[in-house]
C-alpha cells in the first residue's frame, strides 16, 4: 500500500465473497490510503454506505476525497478488478510561523549574465566582487509570517512551530534604518557568518586576470600577484601591486605603488592623481600629479609629472620623453648605441597638452573651412549651398573659440625656473634638455652635472 502506511485494517462487507476495502495510515495520520477488492462469484459489491461505515469506524473525518473514492468503487465493482493505492483522505500540515529576519537584497548580486550560445564574450568585463555604493540597500527586513494550525484526517489539530531564519545582520561600515541594512561607504560587500561588512579596500590575493576581470573600485586596491596584459584597473583611492604591472589602462585618484616594474607594451596608459613608486617603467605612458620615484630605469616611455622624478644615482633614462615641472634626478641619460631621450622641465604639462590640442584644432578647422568655402563657391543647388554655409559658420565659430582658449592658455603659462636636471653619472650626446622652453641639445658627454636655468640661459655646473 502506498504512502508508507503504519497499520492496516480490513473491513469485510458481509459474506466471504463480498467486496471489501483495506485502509492504511501514514505517519501522524496525515493521509489514508485504501485498496478496494471486488466481490467474487455472487458476493455483494462495495457500496458508498459501506465506505461511510468504514470511515466512521476508523474515525476518518477530515480531508475526504470523495471523487477518488467513487471512481475507485466504479472501477472495482464494474470491472471486477482490485483498485490499489487510492488516497481517500488527506490532512493539512501546519504552517510554521517565520520570525522577522533580514535577507540580502538580490540586487547587490545583479552582475550581467554571461550570454549563452556562440555570442562573443569579453570575460574581462565580468567580476566576482560585489561592489556597492554608499546608502545602497544591502538587506531588507522580512516581516513575521503568521503560522497556521494543521489538522490530521481524524480532525485533530496540529500545532505550528516558530522558526527563526538565520538571516544576516549589519557589520562594518553599515547602518540599519527603516527596515534596511544600508552601506555607509562605497566599497566591497563581504558576507561572512551572516554578517555584512563593507570594506573600503579591495584585496586581491593573487593575479589579476580572467578570474577577476577588470578592476573598478571606489577605494584602495591591493593586489598580491601580477596584473596581466589587457585588464583595466580603475581606483577611487590608491593602487598597490606587489609584482609586475602589465598595464593596459589604469587610473588611480591616489598613489600607485608597484613592487615590480611597469610594462606598457607601447599602448599602456597610467593616470595617477597622487605619487608613483615603482622599480622601472617600460614602453608606457604615465601622467602623474605628484613625485615619481623609479628605482632603476625609464625606457621607451612618456612620463609626465607636476612635481619631480627621482631615480637616485642608479636610474637610467633611455629613449624616453619626460615632462617634469620641478626637475629630474637620475644616474644616467642615454646610451651610446641607444635611442636619444628628450627631457622637458619647468613647464606644466597639463597646460602644454591643452595648448597643443587647441592649436591643432585651430589649424584643422582652418583647413576644413577653406575646403568647404571652395565647395560652396562651386555649388549650384541653393538648398545645399545654404546648408553648407551653416556648416561653414559653425566651423568658424569653433575655430574662434579654440583660438580664444589658446590665448588664455598662453597667458596662463606656468613656469618653474628653479627646475634642474641632476645626473650623477653621464648624459650621452643626442639628449635634448629643455628648461622653461629654452632648449639645450647635448653634443658631447656630460658627467656628474646639474643642468639649470640662469639669466634666461641653460647652463651646466658640476655636482658637488
Amino acid at each position: 500500500m502506498a504512502g508508507g502506511s503504519q497499520n492496516r485494517q480490513t473491513v469485510i462487507a458481509g459474506g466471504s465473497h463480498d467486496g471489501n476495502m483495506a485502509v492504511g495510515f501514514t505517519e501522524k495520520d496525515m493521509e489514508a490510503w485504501a485498496d478496494f477488492l471486488p466481490p467474487v462469484r455472487n458476493g455483494a459489491p462495495i457500496t458508498v454506505r459501506f465506505v461511510n461505515m468504514v470511515l466512521d469506524k476508523l474515525n476518518i473525518v477530515h480531508g475526504l476525497r470523495w471523487d477518488a473514492i467513487r471512481e475507485a468503487l466504479r472501477a472495482c465493482n464494474s470491472g471486477r478488478r482490485p483498485v490499489s493505492d487510492v488516497l481517500i483522505a488527506k490532512g493539512e500540515e501546519p504552517t510554521d510561523e517565520i520570525a522577522p529576519f533580514f535577507s540580502i537584497n538580490p540586487k547587490v548580486y545583479s552582475h550581467p549574465k554571461i550570454p549563452e550560445g556562440n555570442a562573443r564574450v569579453d570575460y574581462r568585463t565580468y567580476t566576482p566582487f560585489v561592489i556597492v555604493k554608499k546608502d545602497q540597500a544591502l538587506a531588507r527586513l522580512r516581516p513575521r509570517r503568521e503560522g497556521k494550525t494543521g489538522m490530521n484526517i481524524h480532525g485533530e489539530g496540529l500545532p505550528f512551530q516558530t522558526v527563526q531564519p538565520a538571516g544576516v545582520r549589519g557589520g562594518e561600515n553599515t547602518r540599519t534604518e527603516g527596515g534596511l541594512i544600508l552601506a555607509d561607504i562605497n566599497g566591497q560587500m563581504l558576507e561572512k557568518g551572516g554578517i555584512l561588512d563593507v570594506k573600503d579596500t579591495l584585496t586581491i590575493k593573487g593575479p589579476v586576470g580572467y578570474a577577476t576581470g577588470n578592476i573598478i573600485f571606489p577605494g584602495d586596491v591591493f593586489i598580491t600577484g601580477p596584473v596581466s596584459d589587457g585588464f583595466k584597473i580603475y581606483s577611487g583611492g590608491s593602487i598597490t601591486i606587489k609584482q609586475t604591472f602589465d598595464v593596459t589602462d589604469a587610473i588611480a585618484k591616489g598613489d600607485l605603488n608597484v613592487s615590480g616594474g611597469i610594462i606598457g607594451r607601447g599602448r599602456g596608459l597610467l593616470k595617477i592623481g597622487g605619487a608613483l613608486k615603482t622599480k622601472f617603467i617600460e614602453n608606457c605612458r604615465a601622467a602623474v600629479r605628484k613625485t615619481c620615484v623609479v628605482d632603476s630605469a625609464i625606457i621607451n616611455s612618456q612620463v609626465w609629472t607636476l612635481e619631480n622624478i627621482d631615480m637616485g644615482d642608479r636610474g637610467l633614462i633611455l629613449g624616453a620623453e619626460i615632462y617634469a615641472l620641478k626637475g629630474i634626478r637620475a644616474g644616467r641619460i642615454g646610451k651610446k648605441e641607444g635611442k636619444a631621450a628628450m627631457i622637458h622641465c619647468g613647464m606644466d604639462f597639463t597646460i602644454e597638452q591643452e595648448k597643443e590640442k587647441n592649436n591643432s584644432l585651430v589649424k584643422s578647422l582652418g583647413i576644413r573651412a577653406m575646403r568647404l568655402r571652395e565647395l560652396i563657391a562651386a555649388e549650384q543647388d541653393l538648398e545645399k549651398r545654404a546648408n553648407m554655409m551653416e556648416e561653414f559658420e559653425r566651423m568658424l565659430d569653433e575655430q574662434q573659440k579654440a583660438a580664444e582658449r589658446l590665448k588664455e592658455l598662453l597667458a596662463k603659462t606656468v613656469r618653474d625656473e628653479s627646475a634642474t636636471v641632476e645626473i650623477s653619472g653621464e648624459i650621452q650626446p643626442g639628449t635634448f634638455i629643455e628648461l622653461c622652453r629654452i632648449g639645450f641639445p647635448v653634443s658631447e658627454p656630460l658627467r656628474r652635472v646639474r643642468v639649470k636655468l640662469e639669466r634666461g640661459m641653460v647652463i651646466t655646473e658640476p655636482l658637488g
